[in-house]
């Protein structure tokens, strides 16, 4: 049940891409069962710029909860920004590429075929934050194509795939669940296992939390089988569905 204090409180939540579609899904339900409001602000779990989250509570904002990617929360537990013990796992979402609706879908299946794609592509898009990051440094170093691909590392999610509806870009790259449900786009496959990263992307509760216990009762929800279909729905798994 829902203590009387938790009524009428409103919980802050900042929130970056990947978890953004199943949350939004998931977070009307929690407010009518619970009569807690939740007001959502949105950021990026690392990079640099004053759009990441970390920019953002460093310049003072008030937020309940964060959810993110571990590797961007590890970052804000380094820095002693997260109550300890509040940290909770919602969901996994590999990599994926997405191009613009009714053009020619390519093969990413492999990486001969990836690499192909990649560098075939006139412009690649990708966010600059957690697997922005990955694939810079990571994915198209093993591919070889690091010094020959045109590239273009946006702040969000939202612009990478805007970029590519316009025709901007031809091919963007990031979280599958980044990639779903968005006008003028459409997912063609998950990156090949040699050079995938399977992002894990976890809540937690702020130090500086103005509504703790509220916050912990939407982190349960999300936690919890009650969120696990909206989860599914933008190609991510549940990492865990208790009762």
């Amino acid at each position: 049940m829902t203590s009387t204090s938790d009524r009428g409180a409103t919980v802050t939540v900042m929130i970056s891409g990947g978890f953004a579609l199943a949350y939004g899904k998931a977070v009307p339900a929690f407010q009518r069962e619970t009569g807690i409001a939740v007001e959502t602000l949105s950021g990026a779990s690392q990079g640099t710029g004053p759009k990441t989250i970390r920019s953002q509570l460093e310049r003072g904002a008030a937020v309940d909860v964060v959810i993110l990617s571990n590797e961007g929360l590890h970052d804000l537990a380094g820095e002693g920004r997260i109550a300890e013990g509040s940290a909770v796992e919602l969901a996994t979402a590999p990599l994926a590429a997405a191009i613009r609706t009714g053009m020619p879908r390519p093969d990413v299946g492999s990486v001969a075929a990836l690499t192909r794609t990649l560098a075939e592509a006139r412009l690649i898009a990708v966010l600059g934050s957690t697997s922005g990051l990955f694939i810079q440094n990571t994915v198209l170093p093993a591919l070889g194509i690091a010094g020959s691909v045109r590239l273009r590392v946006y702040p969000r999610g939202t612009d990478s795939t805007a970029a590519l509806a316009a025709g901007e870009a031809d091919i963007a790259l990031g979280p599958i669940s980044e990639l779903v449900d968005i006008p003028g786009i459409e997912p063609v496959g998950a990156l090949p296992d040699a050079v995938q990263l399977v992002q894990t992307f976890t809540a937690a509760v702020i130090v500086t939390a103005r509504h703790p216990e509220a916050a912990k009762r939407l982190i349960a929800f999300l936690q919890s089988d009650k969120t696990a279909a909206a989860i599914r729905s933008v190609g991510m798994e549940p990492r865990q569905t208790p009762g």
